[in-house]
């Protein structure tokens, strides 16, 4: 699961332990946003992570930490401070990476190494989208994490799957996931992760379609699959075409899933704008997929890690329809599990007891 940050205490019940316990899951994946932590140099705001670093581990949760956002003072001169970017050393995030890892021993299982990189929302920068400077950013942070504890698995930051897009300025504000990867890999990414980093929410088709072989639906009022095929709409064709392109570059190395899922607005008043694909998707819609999704990750062999996003967004959120993380949210309107939730209680029974644990 990944869960939104800030869980109370007297919300336990219905957070870490309750859900954690009854869903039967090992791990959790909380974004850790570097602007919020490290507002000055060197002054460390440790407030969320101090609440729910222990929690987890009081719960016998591993935690997945995706790191993210370079604070203002960090940036590059002259750089876009209204978008998310890099630092203009990338030593300054590794120092914050290391504290994390010192001031949490043992806490922490995994890092996954900043997040969809090849958009420019995330990555702008005076030197544009760029593979080879992500690929010395990671390669820094995985030998500063391996020097302090060898056992935790670094990820690389996962791509948001998309076309590349290039503004009428001639600024170009995404790269396509596929040629970004191709880029990615001759730069060396492989021998400095322990695991690839991949995103995807599956819009309003099944996680088993491939990009070209959607099935036609007439009655899908978000067109984008159906009318303009691409392979950036399709939970299959991305994970299957990333974990093709590592065994064509000679690597053994497996696939995390660091988000995916479905979104419904069936139980929302509205959506968020831009999201309208999530008025086609059911509640059981939702459900069927997500068990699918796993089915599928499973039997395919080239997942590692999987984590769904996302368990609290819809509480934390108070539900606001607008906000476009509510419609993946697991638990519905006024704390009602939605299907897909008891869904994956028993999809993750059925595994321990096939397993003998």
């Amino acid at each position: 699961f990944q869960a939104e940050d800030g869980i109370r205490d007297a919300q336990e019940s219905r957070g870490l332990g309750d859900v954690y316990k009854r869903q039967g899951l090992e791990w959790y994946k909380q974004q850790v946003r570097w602007e919020d932590f490290e507002r000055e140099r060197g002054r460390y705001d440790w407030t969320v992570l101090d609440l729910t670093m222990p929690s987890a581990a009081r719960f016998g949760l591993k935690v997945m930490l995706s790191v993210v956002t370079a604070p203002d003072w960090a940036r590059e001169p002259g750089v876009n401070l209204s978008k998310h970017g890099p630092p203009a050393d990338y030593q300054d995030y590794v120092n914050f990476v290391t504290a994390i890892l010192r001031r949490y021993p043992g806490m922490v299982h995994a890092v996954e190494v900043w997040n969809e990189q090849n958009l420019d929302r995330e990555w702008t920068s005076t030197r544009g989208l760029s593979a080879p400077d992500y690929v010395t950013l990671l390669r820094q942070t995985y030998q500063a994490v391996k020097n302090i504890d060898p056992g935790v698995i670094v990820i690389s930051g996962a791509l948001s799957p998309t076309g590349g897009w290039t503004e009428p300025d001639g600024r170009v504000s995404a790269i396509d996931d596929f040629s970004y990867m191709d880029a990615l890999i001759a730069a060396g990414m492989l021998n400095y992760a322990d695991c690839v980093g991949v995103h995807h929410n599956g819009y309003n088709i099944g996680p088993s379609v491939t990009w070209d072989s959607v099935p036609p639906n007439p009655s899908a009022t978000f067109r984008g699959p159906f009318d303009n095929p691409h392979h950036s709409w399709s939970f299959r064709s991305t994970l299957e075409t990333y974990a093709n392109k590592i065994r064509l570059a000679g690597s053994d190395l497996k696939l995390c899933v660091t988000e995916f899922g479905w979104a419904s607005t069936e139980d929302l008043d509205g959506y968020p704008p831009g999201f309208e694909f999530a008025n086609d998707n059911t509640l059981d819609e939702q459900r069927l997929w997500t068990i699918e999704a796993l089915d599928n990750m499973e039997r395919w062999g080239t997942v590692w890690l999987a984590f769904l996003w996302n368990f609290n967004y819809g509480p934390q959120a108070g539900w606001d329809p607008t906000n476009d993380n509510v419609p993946y949210s697991i638990i519905g309107k006024d704390w009602n599990f939605r299907p897909v939730y008891d869904a994956l209680r028993e999809w993750q029974a059925e595994r321990r007891g096939t397993r003998g644990s």
